[in-house]
């Protein structure tokens, strides 16, 4: 089981990304997907996922508005579009897979079963 995520990199405020995430070893059907984000000397918290079978979705308050997750079960890729960034939006961002439960109860850490590498988004003039 592979989840590999690409797409961060250096942006200005009020600026845009889309971060995307490749998994392997299983389909998506399978597993919730859910990014999660870690900012230097904070815990790593969880930003947005999506269900397995249908199009429910999960955002944290703080990127509500901002933040859009999709999924293409063909690419077995899950994306994460992100627009209107704020310099407290920078950390390394991660992707992960775990069951229902990861979204119902909101993308606890604890409740990840997979992890992917990260990538680095930084938001700065």
């Amino acid at each position: 089981v592979q989840l590999q995520a690409s797409g961060g990199g250096l942006v200005q405020p009020g600026g845009s990304l889309r971060l995307s995430c490749v998994v392997s070893g299983f389909t998506l059907d399978h597993y919730v997907i859910g990014w999660f984000r870690q900012a230097p000397g904070k815990e790593r918290e969880g930003v947005s996922g999506i269900s397995s079978s249908d199009d429910r979705t999960y955002y944290a308050d703080s990127v509500k508005g901002r933040l859009k997750i999709t999924r293409d079960n063909a690419k077995n890729t899950v994306y994460l579009q992100m627009n209107s960034l704020k310099p407290e939006d920078t950390a390394v961002y991660y992707c992960a897979a775990g069951p229902p439960y990861l979204l119902v109860l909101g993308l606890r850490v604890s409740h990840v079963h997979f992890w992917g590498q990260g990538t680095q988004v930084t938001v700065s003039s």
